[in-house]
Order: structure tokens, then C-alpha cells, then sequence
């Protein structure tokens, strides 16, 4: 029988409750990157993919951006209802986005809301699909982890308390060290609950990013190791690039 996808599990009201209050100042600098980096002022359709309870959405907003936000997590869509009550908010698979062609000018993917599924191909679907949304110039924000970053500095355990919860994420590299597994075991104060969820994420370098950039289409442009502009490196805890639309 096959296995229900993590973030399938892991992306609902547990997720609210452990991180209620995202930081809006790193979404403002987020937006800014997008916004110096594309030239691109009010009126532009932008698509989040992922775009979680809406911290970028909001920010998109305040600036005059057209913004529609794309999540899976029914929790998510309606916290991002709550908080950005104007932007067009969509519940839906980035691999099957349901929206025609040619229909924004940027699509953005903010903090690793990339490689969650098995299959690099789906992976693959993804990007494609960026490709098919977007007119043709459009440019495509993917803001992701600094794969070798992560491998060199792996913190395999941390403890916290939160919203009065004990909770315990363990990390591991698995599938030969392609994929960055993390555990979240979260345990009641008390002892009477406690509950496992699993984040994965597939550890794509940059080269192998740029690569299929390419073949969906994407044309790799500028890219970042924070949202300060500084110059990607290979200290950067992150990969930010900004790629175009061929055609």
C-alpha cells in the first residue's frame, strides 16, 4: 500500500502552532529581493507557489503587487485568508497548478517550498509547470537551501518548548545523502500526547538546479546567498535565483 506523502501530514494545524508568528521583517527583505532584482513594480501578477499562511503574500500586497497564493495544506490556505484577505487565494498541487497558461509575470518559491517529493521527476513537473504559467520574459524566484551548507553543518538534534509543547527535531541524511530527513516529535507537557511527523527534502546543488532550469524551459539568471543580495557562495546558508522565461 502506498504511503501518504509527508506534507500531507506535517503542514496543518501543528505547523500553525509551532511557528505562529514567522518573521514578516525576513518576508519584507524576501519581496525586496524579488522587487530589486526583476524591476518589476505595482501591478505585477505574481504567483507564490507554497506560499504557506501568507507572510509573503502580505508583503506582496502592501507593494501593489497582483498576488495569488498556491498551498496544499486546506490549515494554511485559510490562516493565509485570515491574514491577506485580498490576495487570490488557491488550494491545489504545484505540480498540477490550475491556472492557463501565459497567466503571471513572476512566480515566486520562498523558503524550500521545493524537492518534497520521491520522484525528481515530479521535481521536474514543477518547473515545467513554472514555464507554463508564465508569460514568456517572466521571471521565476526560487529561494532555496545551500545544499552543501546543510551536509557540512548538519545539527542532528535540537529541543524547544513551544505553545507549551516539548518538541525534538532530529535530522539525518538519507538516500545515500540526497535527501535531508528531519524528525519533529512533539510531546505534551504533561506526557499524555505526543505525536511524529517527518520533513524530507531532496538536496539539489546548483548545478544540478540550473540544469533543470534549463530543460523546463528557464532561463538561470542572477543569483543570491541571502536576501541582503550578497553574492551566492559556497558559505551561504542559502541559493536564491532568479531565472526567466524563455521565449
Amino acid at each position: 500500500m502506498k504511503r501518504t506523502p509527508w506534507y500531507r501530514h506535517w503542514f496543518g494545524d501543528e505547523y500553525l502552532a509551532l511557528y505562529p508568528h514567522r518573521d514578516r521583517a525576513e518576508a519584507r527583505r524576501a519581496v525586496a529581493l524579488l522587487q530589486d532584482a526583476t524591476g518589476l513594480g505595482p501591478g505585477t501578477r505574481v504567483l507564490d507557489l507554497g506560499c504557506g499562511a501568507g507572510r509573503h503574500l502580505e508583503e506582496m500586497e502592501r507593494i501593489g503587487y497582483r498576488a495569488t497564493g498556491l498551498d496544499l495544506s486546506r490549515p494554511l490556505i485559510e490562516a493565509a485568508r485570515r491574514s491577506v484577505p485580498r490576495a487570490h487565494l488557491v488550494r491545489g498541487d504545484m505540480r498540477q497548478p490550475p491556472f492557463r497558461t501565459d497567466s503571471f509575470d513572476v512566480v515566486t518559491s520562498y523558503f524550500t517550498s521545493f524537492g518534497y517529493f520521491d520522484d525528481e521527476d515530479e521535481d521536474l513537473d514543477v518547473l515545467r509547470e513554472v514555464r507554463r504559467v508564465l508569460k514568456a520574459g517572466g521571471r521565476f524566484l526560487l529561494d532555496f537551501l545551500n545544499a552543501d551548507h546543510v551536509v557540512a553543518n548538519l545539527k542532528t538534534e535540537d529541543r524547544r518548548m513551544a505553545s507549551g509543547t516539548d518538541v525534538v527535531q532530529e535530522r539525518r541524511l538519507v538516500n545515500g545523502g540526497r535527501i535531508v530527513e528531519k524528525r519533529i516529535t512533539l510531546t505534551s507537557t504533561d506526557g499524555s500526547s505526543r505525536r511524529e511527523f517527518v520533513e524530507r527534502v531532496r538536496l539539489y546543488r546548483p548545478r544540478e538546479l540550473t540544469s533543470m532550469l534549463r530543460s523546463s524551459g528557464l532561463v538561470p539568471g542572477p543569483s543570491f546567498g541571502g536576501y541582503d543580495r550578497t553574492p551566492f557562495s559556497g558559505a551561504a546558508t542559502r541559493y536564491i535565483l532568479v531565472a526567466r522565461a524563455a521565449g
